[in-house]
């Protein structure tokens, strides 16, 4: 019985899978010839030319420029049209709503920053969200209808059984159980919402220290203390989309913390969390701590103890470096995972000399050993994990020519 289309093996599904694997290199390597792309793909010439006239006239493609500087006649280039898909990210916090549109080549072509101070009710949420996009949409110079998908990072997770916000009592307005559906009535490309520190993990695993790793964990600490769990190359987000949220972490050093979620904290948060640097500044005897929100404060002690010989300034950075030991050693004796990656403003500025510290200090503490490294990804790394996210469903959508 011949096989029907569609079916694996048959000639559409075979061209679907050598166009896919065209567009994915043209993604990686910019604009290529068709001889090159014939021997990256292994297809022969008049192959590669059939697959590049049918990318090219389904609008996938673009012809771009010629080879120039090799001996013989100069050859023909070829690019992924950046114009084959928009997709949107929007990185949530209780101050702001950070929004970026990028071409499907993963540029990005508008961004807007929506402030949004003090309390709001519930009802204005899908406002803000709406602005945000809208924001970002028209620096982008097109139209929402023009974005394929949106990804929304934000603290805590929605969890999929109740769809309701979860271990983000800070972030007002998000908690209202009617607001996914109102969020998908107004908004007319499909919706996807993503914690924010596992956000910063698909950035690192897509674009910096954790490309080619498929087991590691992230640590965050900037205005709160979480991690991300990747394993088998996916993100691990637990039951109630809660996993990660290492905060709440019992450890030695603090006091037991009960009810967490009312507390909205836990010993992990106290110990080695952003609000806590400092207070142990100001224990260990550092003089001339800068006024400001925690988060700078913390971030600017950081470095001056990464970099400062004094004493205090010294035994700041080690007190520190054993604190996230102290939490990392429970992550890594139950996962046993192949990296560490430590990110966020409070980890990224104290660099190598804390990074090393940490790592001596984690050897001491637990069995398993991961290497641990400082992120890659610095800039708005919640908005560029939102917008990775976006892109791959969104190619997978409009690259998948054997429909």
């Amino acid at each position: 019985m011949a096989g029907t289309a569609g079916t694996p093996g048959t000639p559409r599904v075979l061209r679907a899978m050598n166009d896919r694997a065209a567009l994915d290199l043209l993604l990686e390597h910019g604009p290529l010839s068709r001889t090159r792309i014939g021997k990256l793909t292994g297809l022969s010439k008049p192959t590669a030319s059939q697959l590049l006239a049918r990318l090219e006239a389904s609008g996938l493609v673009l012809a771009t420029g010629t080879s120039e500087g090799r001996p013989g006649p100069n050859a023909q280039l070829y690019e992924v049209n950046p114009a084959a898909a928009y997709a949107a990210g929007l990185d949530v916090t209780p101050e702001r709503i950070l929004a970026a549109v990028a071409d499907v080549t993963g540029r990005t072509v508008g961004s807007y920053e929506l402030p949004t101070p003090g309390r709001r009710a519930a009802r204005s949420v899908v406002q803000q969200v709406t602005d945000a996009l809208d924001g970002a949409v028209k620096a982008a110079g097109l139209a929402r209808d023009d974005v394929h998908r949106l990804v929304i990072g934000t603290p805590g997770a929605f969890d999929p059984n109740t769809g309701r916000l979860r271990y983000a009592s800070h972030l007002p307005g998000w908690h209202s159980p009617a607001l996914l559906e109102e969020l998908a009535a107004a908004l007319p490309m499909p919706v996807e919402y993503e914690n924010d520190v596992n956000l910063v993990a698909v950035a690192e695993q897509r674009l910096g220290a954790a490309r080619g790793h498929a087991d590691f964990v992230l640590l965050w600490n900037e205005g709160g203390l979480g991690a991300a769990l990747v394993l088998g190359g996916r993100l691990h987000r637990g039951w109630t989309g809660g996993a990660g949220e290492v905060g709440f972490l019992p450890v030695p050093g603090t006091p037991l913390v009960r009810q967490v979620s009312k507390a909205g904290s836990g010993g992990y948060q106290e110990l080695a969390g952003s609000q806590a640097i400092p207070r142990l500044a100001r224990e260990l005897g550092v003089e001339n701590i800068p006024p400001g929100p925690y988060t700078e404060v913390a971030a600017t002690l950081v470095a001056r103890a990464a970099e400062a010989e004094d004493a205090p300034h010294r035994r700041l950075l080690q007190t520190y470096a054993t604190n996230l030991a102290t939490g990392l050693a429970s992550l890594v004796s139950v996962l046993d995972p192949e990296l560490v990656v430590l990110s966020g403003a409070s980890l990224a500025s104290g660099g190598e000399a804390l990074r090393t510290l940490v790592q001596a200090e984690l050897e001491e503490l637990a069995a398993s050993r991961p290497r641990l490294v400082l992120g890659d990804v610095r800039h708005h790394p919640v908005l560029r994990g939102a917008l990775e996210s976006a892109l791959a469903a969104s190619r997978d959508e409009v690259f998948d020519t054997s429909r």
